[in-house]
């Protein structure tokens, strides 16, 4: 699944600075979930999803973690409207029949690299496993009486493994659309209480 090695010697909870356990919540204003595909083999569209729901829970024994998300696939934003509605569309992410995608995680390691979280992502109704290499930014209080904790993640996935395998030719060769889809997650979390 991953050529990342796992190591024997993983961080305890007290190793991480501010550590809490805890169930947490992604705060919209201060999070996002975005993403970046080649375009005409030249270049790189880049992309964000602005609606989704993440839930992260912090164990005592930090491998004991997890994370479940599930974004809204009509939220994507490109900025550029005529291309996010061709991509809201059928011939790619078809959010009137699949209108989320979702995230749940099933294990967390210590590697070599880092953290990094194994999950399943669920996208056009297909599911395959999915790891993301997690960044542990840091816990803090708030202004507001509250606490807060950052987590910074990405994974590479390629399209074609969930059914979305439109291929428009270029003259000369290559693909207007890449396959290869890079994810990028910036994710500041509140405690729930």
């Amino acid at each position: 699944m991953s050529d990342i090695e796992t190591t024997d010697i993983t961080p305890a909870a007290d190793t991480i600075p501010g550590y809490l356990t805890g169930t947490w919540k992604a705060d919209p204003a201060h999070s996002e979930i975005a993403f970046s595909v080649r375009q005409l083999m030249i270049t790189k569209v880049r992309g964000r999803f602005t609606e989704y729901d993440v839930t992260l829970v912090t164990g005592e024994d930090p491998l004991r973690s997890s994370v479940t998300a599930t974004i809204d696939l009509a939220s994507i934003d490109t900025g550029n409207g005529p291309r996010d509605e061709h991509l809201r569309s059928a011939e790619y992410l078809d959010v009137e029949k699949y209108p989320t995608m979702s995230y749940r995680s099933t294990g967390v390691r210590w590697t070599d690299e880092g953290w990094s979280v194994d999950g399943e992502l669920t996208l056009h109704g297909v599911t395959r496993q999915v790891p993301l290499a997690v960044e542990v930014n840091g816990f803090s209080p708030d202004p507001f009486g509250g606490q807060r904790a950052g987590f910074s993640a990405t994974a590479q996935i390629d399209r074609r493994d969930f059914g979305i395998d439109i291929k428009v030719p270029m003259d000369g060769g290559g693909i207007v659309v890449g396959d290869k889809v890079s994810i990028s997650l910036e994710i500041q979390a509140v405690l729930q209480k």
